[in-house]
């Protein structure tokens, strides 16, 4: 009897890839069971079967109920019902319970052709890796018959991407595996060891360097990628790789890589620093000389990063997203839009995802200074005024106006009333916990009364994995450490590591690094920091940024706080929020973290660990 292949036949190469259609794709019949021979002998059959490897990939975002993946020092969860989100478990410590937990991308029931909703980063990172080394070797062995040499290329290209990206994916949150380069047989024993993550992170570097030297720039611009021109955007391309091998080489050098988590070494590897450098300024000067598809949105446009409305479900991200999850259907985003605001304006369950107030104050000021700098100019009796223009796009915070057209019933809403005592931030279970509300991913209008949102207005609600900005902001880390200081700059690109900083603040109308930042590295690592925390917020990177820094549970970055005052003047909505004058500014804990270095990485379960003795549990589980 043949060996057959469960094997996924797509129609996107015929059709495009039309990842916003409502039609299942995933839909089999009988003619979706083909031979090896078959699945693999010309480009679309074989492309197809690349394909199957998109739909397994997480989306952070998406649950059929609310999901919380902000697990640094971001983000408090109102009490009530919203304990059995992973936020609570991270805060508490208990990391274990992210097994098999619905809300959460790390571990969840899924199957390659299920629910777009349940995506699951374990199981089905490894699925994707068993998919790209059956792929890899059935190159090896000649399978693929009918192909010009640009589709083998792209074939082979999208391969050694996919198995490079989701170790780099599976090795952020576990640490270093065991590295597979071909696939098991069915009866083959498992006993490969694990590897350290430096180990780890070459062999990703090997892959995404192959990849990047395969795969085109821009797939619309190539006789194989012309088929479905316009519809390109979420296959792998060199840019991906190259900024992914970047990213790589960076984290494989940063503190917890480099020095593991139960010491308080926060030195870098200054040679793995060089190298990431060396490739994010390759990207950046091919962004920067109009030779990619990619540039900054402006500022005026930095919604559309996050989210789109009236405009036929169009994906979040514009020219700046460079690795996005495809989304199949018209997106949830209801659930998700509810969680962000008052319980009593919206129709969620109740739970809200507030801003930290300790958070929020990484957003400084306009002038580019942060807020406990002394020529700042920030002043607590007045603590809105002047602040980054970001902190303006993100928060609602107290006089803001949250609906536009007030029912009877909800004009007591209408202006957030975060002062102590007010009804926006009394009752933990419903309102904030911290003075300030999130509304990045929201329009204002976004509620019960207004009614501006939902699948009547197609809104789309979409985080990238890496977008542009981001880019540069590795860049000056990269930079910045690998040269030991913050005026150097690669020698692939034309920007120092603060030139790159201030690349990012200027899209948002913020002034530059200061020059007492930019003399003193840790002073600008500091600079960095902040600049991550502010211009990738609640984008679910804070968590991985911390316990790479190894701070994750270090005093300030262990608390989440709530910000309390009292209003020093009579409410005046026709006034100016920005300009609103306070008194007994202060700011009192509401979370205390107790974690220890055991929480640098997640726990394997069980089951997995007694597989065989060479795949050992984590340090302290």
């Amino acid at each position: 009897m043949k060996n057959k292949i469960i094997y996924i036949l797509f129609a996107f190469f015929s059709a495009g890839l039309m990842f916003t259609s409502c039609t299942d794709y995933l839909d089999r019949d009988s003619d979706s069971v083909l031979s090896r021979e078959d699945a693999f002998k010309n480009f679309n059959n074989f492309q197809g079967f690349v394909e199957v490897i998109y739909n397994v990939i997480p989306d952070v975002a998406k649950h059929y109920w609310v999901s919380s993946f902000n697990w640094g020092d971001d983000e408090v969860i109102t009490t009530g019902n919203g304990e059995y989100l992973m936020g609570y478990a991270i805060d508490g410590g208990n990391y274990r319970s992210y097994f098999n937990k619905g809300d959460c991308f790390l571990d969840r029931s899924w199957k390659v052709d299920g629910d777009r909703f349940a995506k699951s980063l374990w199981g089905g990172g490894w699925y994707a890796i068993r998919q790209a080394n059956l792929g890899i070797e059935a190159l090896e062995n000649g399978m693929l018959k009918d192909a010009t040499q640009e589709e083998r290329e792209f074939i082979e290209g999208q391969l050694y991407f996919f198995r490079a990206w989701t170790y780099f994916q599976l090795t952020t949150y576990w640490g270093g595996l065991p590295y597979m380069l071909k696939p098991l047989a069915p009866d083959a024993q498992f006993n490969l060891p694990r590897e350290s993550y430096q180990e780890n992170a070459e062999k990703m570097a090997a892959d995404f360097q192959r990849a990047a030297d395969l795969l085109p720039i821009d797939w619309d611009n190539t006789t194989t990628g012309n088929r479905t021109k316009g519809n390109n955007a979420f296959r792998p391309n060199k840019i991906w790789a190259l900024s992914y091998l970047g990213k790589t080489l960076l984290y494989a050098g940063s503190p917890l890589m480099q020095n593991g988590g139960e010491n308080n070494n926060r030195s870098y590897n200054a040679d793995y620093c060089k190298r990431a450098a060396e490739v994010l300024g390759t990207v950046l000067n091919m962004v920067e000389a109009g030779q990619t598809q990619y540039a900054m949105v402006s500022f005026d446009k930095y919604s559309s990063l996050f989210y789109t409305k009236e405009q036929n479900w169009l994906m979040p991200g514009g020219t700046e997203a460079i690795m996005r999850s495809p989304t199949f259907g018209a997106d949830s985003y209801w659930r998700q839009m509810n969680s962000y605001q008052l319980a009593a304006i919206c129709e969620g369950d109740g739970i809200i995802l507030c801003p930290a107030a300790n958070y929020v104050n990484y957003f400084g000021m306009a002038n580019g200074l942060p807020l406990n700098d002394p020529q700042s100019e920030f002043n607590d009796e007045q603590p809105w005024k002047g602040r980054d223009p970001r902190f303006y796009n993100n928060f609602i915070y107290d006089g803001v106006q949250m609906i536009k057209a007030p029912s009877d019933n909800n004009k007591q809403y209408q202006y957030a009333n975060f002062y102590d005592g007010g009804n926006c931030c009394n009752d933990p279970r419903t309102t904030s916990r911290t003075g300030y509300f999130n509304y990045k991913f929201i329009p204002v209008g976004a509620n019960k009364d207004d009614n501006d949102y939902g699948y009547g207005k197609a809104t789309h609600f979409h985080l990238s994995w890496l977008r542009l900005a981001e880019v540069y902001l590795l860049y000056a880390e990269a930079v910045a450490q690998g040269y030991g200081s913050p005026t150097a700059k690669a020698t692939t690109f034309t920007k120092s590591a603060v030139d790159a900083v201030n690349v990012v603040r200027e899209r948002a109308g913020v002034e530059g690094v200061a020059t007492a930042y930019t003399a003193d590295l840790e002073k600008f690592m500091g600079e960095v920091r902040r600049e991550r925390a502010v211009e990738l917020a609640f984008e679910g990177h804070r968590f991985n940024d911390l316990r790479r820094w190894k701070l994750l549970t270090e005093y300030p970055y262990n608390i989440k706080t709530m910000q309390k005052f009292d209003r020093a003047e009579e409410f005046d909505p026709a006034a100016d929020p920005k300009e609103r004058k306070v008194r007994n500014f202060r700011e009192v804990v509401v979370t205390e973290r107790k974690l220890s270095g055991k929480h640098y990485w997640l726990p394997f379960k069980t089951d997995d660990v007694t597989m065989y003795p060479e795949f050992y549990q984590n340090p302290g589980w």
